[in-house]
């Protein structure tokens, strides 16, 4: 069975997610599906020509990590209903790829976006990201997002890029974090430890590692000092229906 497949088949009664490498996922909630920050150039998992299904598709910054023409315009292409979420300040790099204005929902940090299908919704908020700094203007607001998906009562937190600040757990404190999907690749992004102390301080259920070169030094970190921490490590193409 294709992966594809199990995107389709999948029940999705309770929030399921897929992991499709770097900071891509799938989420499904019985028949909404959405993409975020689908990287899919070249990989062996989805061919984007392929994808016909999806409801809604997010991008959390303009990068061609999470913005990415050769998946975006196939899989928008093939799933006419279906509308790029993104940061108001990309919204005219989006453009320069070749996306229409009309296929896009602009969002930025404190706004809420809502997909109602089949009496099933999902709510997306914006909360800043610090990639590496806090960035803003009056027109653009906040280049680089990370959205709160609630639905199926819990909430997922997928952070694109960045590194913790100050004020980040204040932000996401109110939306009670069930799973926080973070990048631990260092530098530019989270540490490990960096990331189990963001868990800590929301008190989020579980943490899934994402955009890393290898999961290792995040999960040494967890055994040998977070033991009590939940975590969830992907393979590439795996799905898992949030607990």
């Amino acid at each position: 069975m294709t992966l594809l497949e199990q995107i389709d088949q999948a029940p999705a009664a309770a929030p399921t997610l897929w992991w499709l490498g770097r900071s891509g996922f799938v989420l499904k909630y019985h028949s909404m599906i959405f993409y975020i920050d689908p990287y899919l150039t070249g990989s062996p998992l989805i061919p984007p020509t392929h994808i016909h299904h999806a409801s809604m598709v997010l991008s959390t910054h303009a990068h061609a990590g999470h913005m990415d023409a050769a998946t975006l315009l196939p899989l928008l292409d093939g799933s006419p209903n279906a509308k790029l979420l993104l940061p108001k300040s990309a919204a005219g790099h989006a453009h320069s790829l070749g996306i229409s204005y009309q296929r896009m929902t602009t969002t930025d940090a404190g706004l809420r976006v809502e997909y109602f299908q089949t009496g099933d919704y999902i709510r997306i908020y914006s909360v800043p990201s610090a990639h590496p700094e806090l960035e803003w203007t009056a027109i653009g607001g906040y280049p680089y997002l990370g959205y709160l998906i609630r639905c199926g009562g819990c909430t997922i937190y997928h952070a694109g890029d960045g590194v913790p600040y100050p004020d980040l757990a204040m932000h996401l404190r109110p939306y009670n974090v069930d799973v926080a999907l973070l990048p631990v690749s260092g530098s530019a992004n989270f540490h490990a430890d960096q990331a189990a102390q963001l868990a800590e301080d929301i008190e989020a259920s579980w943490i899934v590692p994402m955009h890393y070169d290898s999961p290792d030094a995040f999960l040494d970190h967890m055994l040998f000092h977070r033991p009590s921490q939940r975590f969830k490590i992907f393979t590439a193409g795996e799905g898992w229906q949030v607990p």
